[in-house]
């Protein structure tokens, strides 16, 4: 494959090559089940305790609050169907109208069990409403999910503020912190939620790997049915090379993250700035946000299209959401958002890693501007030849 800039890392990132060197030893010689009792079991059971104790401390939590899960869409539906299925009677699930589909169809699949699902507004940069929370809480209401930082237009949510609420009309809530983790301070405790969904892939850690954090207080029922792995929570046996790499990806994250949001936000500074020149709509730009992501479209240029052009000369980039990249909608973010369909579908993601370097935000500014001009011209002539054949 030609060397590409990679500019999605909201989507992954790169394994950390001191991660994979802790990993190794975990998938080639030190292979005991962690249920085992001989040493080879015991040996994966200390590494998992360590890598338990890591995460943990990455998430201002208690290791004994930490359950391991495949990533962050099994602790999403571990959090919305484990404890909404635990309240005997039919309530209200709430989540926000700019939600992971990993939250939302969860969400929506509990109404099999009577379950309504509301959802919280949010304003025109993408902050959700404490009025829209407080409207919808009128309402008995089991579980209220809300994401800690949006993974289209890295705006930061006020979770502890909102989850105040929450508790006042005594529900449950949760909190997808995927992208929130690794690029700003994640404390658990303070944040005042029952459950928090982490995950490896997207702090250099391996993919598979991932947990909630769990308020050992909650009732929450398994999805996995088994040998009764993580307190009977999880039942599978544990991917121990996985869970070891996503410890030390925690770790590592810990001592980096405010360094890496650093670098990150002065290289989308300069990236904001060209695309402002270009005449580039930016997304949430006027919220708080993490520093590594942007989100933009110019007006008449399809988002696909550019991305697939931009892929073509060299830069790797997103539309939006990996994880439903499946859907030619515009993006149900910006929709919530009030932008135009039409502006909407023209969404580009720029998301930044700690390797990107300003060099490549100039070279990427300039086949930038190269291919807005050429779309926006083939735009004209498109439309100017339907004009004439009518």
């Amino acid at each position: 494959m030609t060397q590409s800039v990679f500019f999605d890392n909201n989507s992954t990132t790169l394994l950390d090559p001191v991660v994979l060197q802790a990993m190794l030893p975990y998938m080639q010689h030190q292979y005991g089940n962690p249920t085992s009792r001989h040493c080879y079991g015991r040996a994966a059971r200390q590494a998992i305790d360590t890598a338990r104790q890591q995460v943990a401390h990455a998430c201002g939590a208690h290791p004994s609050q930490v359950i391991f899960t495949s990533g962050g869409t099994e602790s999403n539906n571990l959090a919305l169907q484990g404890m909404a299925g635990e309240i005997a009677e039919a309530q209200q699930i709430l989540i926000s109208a700019i939600e992971h589909p990993a939250v939302t169809r969860p969400a929506f699949a509990m109404r099999r069990l009577g379950h309504r699902v509301g959802v919280i507004a949010c304003d025109n940069q993408g902050r959700l409403m404490a009025d829209s929370l407080q409207a919808n809480l009128q309402r008995p209401t089991a579980l209220v999910s809300m994401m800690m930082v949006n993974n289209e237009t890295g705006v930061i949510q006020p979770i502890a503020e909102l989850s105040q609420i929450a508790k006042t009309h005594g529900a449950l809530v949760h909190t997808d912190a995927v992208q929130a983790l690794g690029k700003m301070s994640v404390q658990f405790d303070a944040l005042g939620v029952d459950a928090m969904t982490v995950s490896s892939h997207k702090i250099n850690g391996p993919q598979g790997a991932g947990a909630l954090i769990l308020n050992k207080r909650v009732d929450i029922h398994p999805l996995l049915h088994g040998g009764g792995q993580e307190r009977g929570l999880r039942s599978g046996t544990e991917n121990v090379a996985a869970i070891v790499g996503f410890g030390l990806a925690c770790e590592l994250s810990m001592q980096r993250w405010q360094e890496k949001q650093a670098h990150c936000a002065k290289l989308r500074e300069r990236l904001e700035q060209g695309l402002r020149k270009l005449g580039a709509s930016i997304f949430g730009a006027s919220a708080q946000r993490v520093g590594n992501t942007s989100f933009f479209a110019f007006s008449g240029i399809e988002g696909e299209t550019m991305v697939v052009a931009l892929d073509q000369a060299g830069f790797a980039v997103a539309s939006g959401s990996a994880c439903s990249s499946d859907s030619t909608e515009p993006s149900h973010v910006l929709m919530a958002m009030g932008v135009p369909s039409d502006l909407a579908r023209g969404a580009v993601r720029i998301s930044l890693g700690a390797d990107n370097s300003q060099q490549q935000i100039d070279d990427f500014l300039t086949v930038l501007g190269q291919q807005v001009a050429r779309l926006k011209t083939l735009t004209a002539v498109s439309t100017l030849s339907t004009e004439v054949n009518a």
